[in-house]
C-alpha cells in the first residue's frame, strides 16, 4: 500500500500529505463498504418472492420490509450520528456501523415471521445510518472540489456493484438452499470489511483537501492543523482525541444551506424523487421477471445482477467525471447532466417493462442505467461543495433523512401497493369473485384451488405487477423536471455557498485560536 503521508505540503510542519495512491485505496475501501451496504440493504428485492410465498405476505408487506422498517431508524440515527462525526473519529463510527448491520443481515435468516423479520431489518437500518454521513466528510477530506463530483461517484459505485453481488449471490442461495440462507451468508463477511478499514483508514485533519486546493486561508491552514482539531490524523495510527474546542454549525444552519436556495432545493428535490422511483421499481424487478416469464430465482438474480452492476454502474461512474469535466465550462451542468439523464432514461424503462420476451426486456435494460445514474456524483458533490467542512456529515444526514424517508421509505410500499392495486382490478376484470388478496395469498393459488383458480391468480398478479412498476417509472420524468428547474438558478447559488462556506470556515478558525 502507497503511504499514508509524508512531509507536509502545507498549513505547518505537522499537517500530512497523503499520496495519492492512498487516498484511492481509502476511497476504495470505503466503496467496499458501500457496496456490503447496499448487498445487505437491497437483498430483499431478489429474495422477497421467496420470503413473499413463504410468509404469506402481500406485495405492500413486502414493501415495508425494504422500505419504511429499514428505513425508519435509519434516516432518525444519521443526524445524530452525523453530530457525531463532526468532532469523533469517523474510521471508528464506519467501523461499528458495519458490524452491527452485517449482524443485524446475518438475524434476519432466523425470522419465522413478518414482525420478526421487519424488526431484523430495523437493527440494519440501524447500523446502516453510521455509513454514508461520515463517508461522504472523510472523502471530501482526501479529495479536492474539482475531483469530488468523480470521487463521490466512485463510493457510490457501490450501489450497483452491491445491487449485483447481492443480486446474483442472494439468488443463487435462495434458489439452492433457503433464502434464510442467504440473508445469513451476504451478511457476517461484512464484519472482514470493518476490520479492514479500522485497520488502514487513517482520519485526516478536517478540511485537509480544501488547503490543498488553496480554497482556505493559510491562517486558517494553521489553525486547522491536527495539533488544532484534535490531533486528528496519527501518524502512529492512533485514534484521534474528540475535538470539543471547535462546534459545529448547528442543523438548523445545514438545512438552511441545503435548502435554502432554489438550485440546491430542486437538486435536493430531484435526488428525492429519483430515489422513491428507483427504490419502488428496483424492489419488484426481479419479481416482475419471476411473475411475467415463470423464471427461477437463481436465473433472474444473475440477470438484474449483470445489469444492474453494468449499466447502472457506468452510469454511476460516467455521472460524476462528466460532471466534473462539464461544470469546469459551466456549473449549471451539475443539474443538466442528471436531467437529461433521467428524462432519456424514462421512456426506455417503460419500453423494457412492456416487452413479451424477457430476453429483449434485458438487453434494452442495459441503456437506460447508464442515463439514469447520472445523478448520483453531481447531486452529492453540489452537496460537499456547498458545506463548511463541518457541515459535510450533518449535510449527508440530512440529506438522506429526508431522501431515505420519503424514497426509501415510502417508495418501495408503493409500488407495492400499486400492484396490489392493479391486480385487484385485473382479478376483477376476469370475472373472478372476491378479493385478489384474500383469494391469491402471496400471490399464488391456494392449496386445493381448481385450475381456472390458479390461472387467474397467476394472470393476475403478473399484469398487476407489470402495470405497477409502468406506472412508477414515470416518476422518473418528474425528477428530472427538478433537475431542470435546479439549472435555473444554481451557479448563483453555488457561489453563493460557497462563500458563506469560506466565512464559516474563517469563523471556525479564528474561535480555534481563541
Amino acid at each position: 500500500m502507497a503511504s499514508a503521508s509524508s512531509a507536509a505540503q502545507s498549513g505547518g510542519a505537522d499537517a500530512p500529505a497523503y499520496t495519492s495512491g492512498y487516498k484511492n485505496t481509502v476511497l476504495w475501501l470505503l466503496v467496499l463498504a458501500y457496496t456490503f451496504n447496499f448487498i445487505d440493504r437491497t437483498i430483499i428485492s431478489t429474495i422477497g418472492q421467496a420470503i413473499k410465498v413463504d410468509l404469506k405476505l402481500s406485495d405492500q408487506q413486502l414493501g415495508w420490509l425494504g422500505g419504511l422498517a429499514f428505513a425508519l431508524l435509519y434516516t432518525t440515527l444519521g443526524i445524530p450520528i452525523a453530530r457525531l462525526a463532526e468532532r469523533w473519529n469517523r474510521v471508528n463510527i464506519i467501523s461499528i456501523a458495519i458490524v452491527v448491520w452485517s449482524g443485524f443481515t446475518a438475524l434476519c435468516g432466523l425470522a419465522t415471521s413478518f414482525v420478526q423479520l421487519l424488526l431484523f431489518r430495523v437493527g440494519v437500518g440501524v447500523g446502516e445510518a453510521g455509513l454514508s454521513p461520515p463517508a461522504h466528510s472523510l472523502i471530501s477530506d482526501y479529495f479536492e472540489p474539482k475531483k469530488r463530483a468523480s470521487a463521490l461517484s466512485i463510493y457510490s459505485f457501490g450501489i450497483p456493484l452491491g445491487t449485483m453481488f447481492g443480486a446474483i449471490a442472494g439468488g443463487w442461495i435462495a434458489q439452492n438452499v433457503s433464502w434464510q440462507a442467504a440473508f445469513m451468508l451476504v451478511g457476517l463477511p461484512g464484519v472482514l470489511v470493518a476490520i479492514a478499514i479500522k485497520l488502514f483508514i487513517k482520519e485526516p485533519p478536517r478540511g485537509w483537501s480544501d488547503r490543498q486546493g488553496g480554497l482556505i486561508g493559510a491562517t486558517e491552514a494553521e489553525s486547522e492543523t491536527p495539533g488544532a482539531v484534535g490531533r486528528e490524523a496519527s501518524e502512529a495510527g492512533a485514534p484521534p482525541s474528540p475535538d470539543k474546542a471547535v462546534k459545529p454549525p448547528s442543523i438548523a444552519a445545514v438545512s438552511k444551506r441545503l435548502f435554502g436556495s432554489w438550485g440546491m432545493f430542486n437538486m435536493v428535490a430531484g435526488i428525492t424523487v429519483a430515489s422513491f422511483a428507483g427504490y419502488g421499481t428496483g424492489q419488484y424487478a426481479p419479481p416482475y421477471f419471476i411473475r411475467m416469464f415463470g423464471l427461477d430465482l437463481a436465473t433472474v438474480g444473475l440477470a438484474i445482477g449483470l445489469i444492474a452492476g453494468l449499466s447502472n454502474g457506468a452510469g454511476t461512474l460516467l455521472g460524476g467525471f462528466l460532471t466534473d469535466w462539464a461544470s469546469k465550462r459551466n456549473t449549471r451542468w451539475y443539474a443538466l447532466v442528471p436531467a437529461i439523464g433521467l428524462i432519456l432514461a424514462t421512456p426506455i424503462y417503460i419500453l423494457a417493462y412492456t416487452r413479451d420476451s424477457y430476453q429483449l426486456a434485458w438487453a434494452i435494460l442495459l441503456i437506460p442505467g447508464i442515463l439514469h445514474y447520472t445523478y448520483l456524483g453531481p447531486t452529492f458533490g453540489v452537496v460537499q461543495n456547498a458545506m463548511d467542512v463541518r457541515m459535510r456529515a450533518t449535510a449527508v444526514a440530512v440529506l438522506f433523512f429526508v431522501l431515505n424517508l420519503i424514497a426509501l421509505g415510502f417508495g418501495p410500499p408503493f409500488c407495492g401497493w400499486t400492484i396490489d392495486q392493479f391486480a385487484r382490478a385485473a382479478w376483477t376484470d376476469m370475472g373472478m369473485a372476491g378479493n385478489f388478496i384474500t383469494a391469491c395469498p402471496g400471490g399464488i393459488a391456494p392449496e386445493g384451488a381448481d385450475a381456472a383458480t390458479a390461472a387467474a391468480c397467476k394472470s393476475a398478479m403478473a399484469q398487476g405487477t407489470r402495470s405497477g412498476m409502468v406506472a412508477n417509472l414515470l416518476i422518473y420524468a418528474w425528477a428530472g423536471v427538478h433537475y431542470l428547474l435546479a439549472a435555473i438558478t444554481l451557479p448563483k447559488d453555488i457561489a453563493r455557498a460557497r462563500a458563506a462556506a469560506d466565512a464559516g470556515d474563517a469563523a471556525a478558525a479564528a474561535a480555534a485560536r481563541a
